[in-house]
């Protein structure tokens, strides 16, 4: 469903009382105060860009969630309630019903303008993705950027020029980001390790087990221990052509019991585990430093 804006709807002869009552049905969704579109959350981010980039003055740019969202970066879906811009300049941040507005230093390199919105470039997004969001998602988006070919040389120029609040928490997303960490769900996962103490894990490690090639999300050799994040978007990345649900997870099953006859530990976990340290703590340490 398009955007469709109050003198739109009134337009086409739907009146105040009309549009209350299209909301209260459900066949509108209030993104904004004069901006209507379908419910979905995610996808109406870019239709509350739309109904609010042209109401804000000229020299606004997308940016931190907003241009996140335009990159294709995973991040938290709770900060896409409002359009986040960067104005250029100095001065303090404003907080609005559908506006988030940085007031901020903006050299023009750090700006492009595609299909017609001025955003900030991908290393200049993550760095203040970097700067003012939750290390487990900075940390996400770090390793969604790199995997789409950001360089660590201009993550790493953009934070040695920044001297602004959070600069330290985004210097550890930096250290901390890797391109082999395929899902955000694996890299809130290896933040959540990292702050519990744990060794570090390899990523995407390879094991041959008669003859056939397996893969873990990660793995700590030496202890013979492997971890699998599930999420439900990784099982629909698995299935194979005519597969079913059901025949992935027996797959699974089978490549598991694989690995543990070949005496590997195999520790899985969720989001709500990822999201929860004593969780995963609970899993993990025992595979750890246990016998198994």
């Amino acid at each position: 469903m398009s955007v469709r804006l109050t003198r739109d709807l009134n337009a086409e002869g739907f009146g105040s009382g009309a549009i209350r009552r299209m909301v209260r049905d459900e066949q509108l969704t209030r993104i904004r105060r004069g901006g209507f579109a379908s419910s979905d959350q995610v996808a109406n981010h870019r239709q509350l860009i739309d109904t609010t980039i042209p109401r804000l003055g000229p020299g606004n740019v997308l940016s931190h969630s907003s241009a996140a969202w335009l990159h294709g970066l995973p991040g938290d879906n709770r900060k896409l309630a409002r359009v986040t811009v960067t104005k250029p300049g100095k001065g303090g941040n404003s907080i609005g019903p559908y506006v988030h507005r940085y007031r901020t230093p903006l050299p023009d390199d750090d700006i492009e303008v595609v299909d017609g919105l001025a955003r900030t470039v991908l290393a200049r997004t993550v760095a203040d993705i970097g700067r003012c969001s939750e290390l487990g998602f900075a940390v996400a988006a770090a390793d969604a950027a790199l995997r789409r070919g950001m360089s660590r040389d201009d993550l790493d120029l953009q934070l040695q020029a920044s001297r602004r609040h959070g600069i330290r928490r985004a210097r550890t997303m930096a250290e901390l980001a890797d391109a082999h960490s395929e899902s955000a769900g694996e890299s809130l996962s290896r933040v959540t390790i990292w702050r519990l103490g744990l060794p570090t894990p390899e990523l995407q490690y390879e094991i041959v087990v008669q003859g056939i090639h397996y893969r873990a999300d990660f793995a700590w050799p030496d202890l013979r221990v492997l971890g699998e994040f599930d999420g439900k978007v990784k099982y629909g990345a698995l299935l194979r052509p005519g597969e079913t649900a059901d025949d992935v997870v027996m797959r699974e099953k089978r490549r598991e019991a694989a690995l543990r006859a070949a005496g590997w530990w195999v520790v899985r976990w969720t989001y709500k585990e990822a999201f929860r340290p004593t969780l995963l703590e609970g899993l993990l340490r025992p595979a750890l430093f246990g016998t198994h």
